[in-house]
C-alpha cells in the first residue's frame, strides 16, 4: 500500500471510531449550540449590546461557537492517539513499512475531517435561524466559511499532534489543551469585540491565531461590510502559515510507543 493509501486508511479508521461514539459526536456539536441559544439570547435581550459592528449578539456569536466546535472536536479526536498507543495499535502501525510521519498524517487528517464537518454542521444549523449579513452572498460566504474552518482545523490538528507526541498521559494532554486553547478562545473576539480591550489584551488578541479565524468567519457570515474587521486578505494567510508551522513542529519528534515513553 502506498503512502496516500495508508494515511487514508488510518483516517477512515479514526473517523469510523468517532461516528460510532455518539456521545462524543453529539456533545461536541450540541454544547456550542446550547451556548449560542442561551448565552446569545440572554445577552441580546438582557443587555442589548450596542457596540457590535452589525446585527445582534446571537448572530455575532456564531463565529465563536463554530471555532469552539473545532476546539472540542480536535481535542476529542486527538485522544485516539492515546487509545492506539496504550492498546498497542500504534506500535503495530509504526512497525509497518510506512514512516511515522505517514501514520501521524493519517490521524491528523481524520481530526481535520471530523472537526471541519462538525463545525460546518453547527454553522448550517445556526445560520438559517439568525439574521446574518453575508456581505458576499450566501454561496460565496459559505465557501469562505468552509476554507476558514478547514484551515483552522489543520492548525488545531497540528497543535494537538505536537502536544500528543510530547505528553505521556491523556489526562495531561486534555489539561494542557484546555489550558492553552480556551484562554485563546476568550481573547479571540469570539464572544466580544477586542478593539475596546486594554492595550495589553489587544496585543494578545492580535498574536492569537484564533482571532483571525473568528474574524474571517465574521467577515464572511456576520458583517455587512469590512469596517472594524481585520479582513480576509490577512486572516487566511495568517491561519495557513500557523497551520504549516504547527505541522512542521509536530513532525520533529516521533511518537512515544508506551505510556512511559521508553
Amino acid at each position: 500500500m502506498n503512502g496516500p493509501g495508508a494515511w487514508l486508511t488510518i483516517c477512515e479508521r479514526d473517523v469510523r471510531a468517532v461516528v460510532r461514539s455518539r456521545s462524543q459526536l453529539y456533545s461536541s456539536m450540541f454544547t456550542p449550540l446550547l451556548l449560542l441559544v442561551f448565552l446569545g439570547s440572554g445577552v441580546s435581550h438582557g443587555l442589548e449590546p450596542s457596540r457590535l459592528p452589525a446585527g445582534g449578539f446571537t448572530a455575532y456569536m456564531v463565529a465563536g461557537v463554530v471555532v469552539m466546535t473545532s476546539l472540542f472536536s480536535s481535542t476529542f479526536a486527538s485522544a485516539s492517539y492515546y487509545r492506539d498507543r496504550d492498546s498497542g495499535m500504534l506500535r503495530f502501525l509504526l512497525s509497518s513499512p510506512h514512516s511515522a510521519r505517514t501514520i501521524l498524517l493519517g490521524k491528523s487528517i481524520a481530526g481535520v475531517a471530523i472537526g471541519a464537518v462538525q463545525a460546518l454542521v453547527v454553522m448550517a444549523i445556526a445560520a438559517p435561524l439568525l439574521d446574518m449579513g453575508w456581505q458576499y452572498g450566501v454561496a460565496a460566504g459559505m465557501l469562505v466559511v468552509a476554507v476558514t474552518v478547514v484551515t483552522l482545523n489543520l492548525l488545531l490538528a497540528g497543535f494537538a499532534l505536537m502536544l500528543a507526541a510530547r505528553i505521556q498521559t491523556m489526562q495531561g494532554f486534555h489539561l494542557l489543551m484546555n489550558l492553552a486553547l480556551f484562554p485563546l478562545l476568550f481573547f479571540s473576539g469570539a464572544f466580544y469585540p477586542v478593539d475596546d480591550l486594554p492595550v495589553w489584551l489587544e496585543v494578545l488578541a492580535m498574536v492569537n491565531p484564533l482571532t483571525y479565524a473568528v474574524d474571517a468567519l465574521q467577515v464572511a457570515a456576520y458583517a455587512e461590510n469590512n469596517e472594524a474587521f481585520v479582513g480576509l486578505w490577512v486572516d487566511l494567510p495568517v491561519l495557513a502559515c500557523c497551520a504549516a508551522v504547527a505541522f512542521a513542529l509536530s513532525s520533529l519528534r516521533p511518537p512515544r510507543l508506551t505510556w512511559s515513553g521508553e
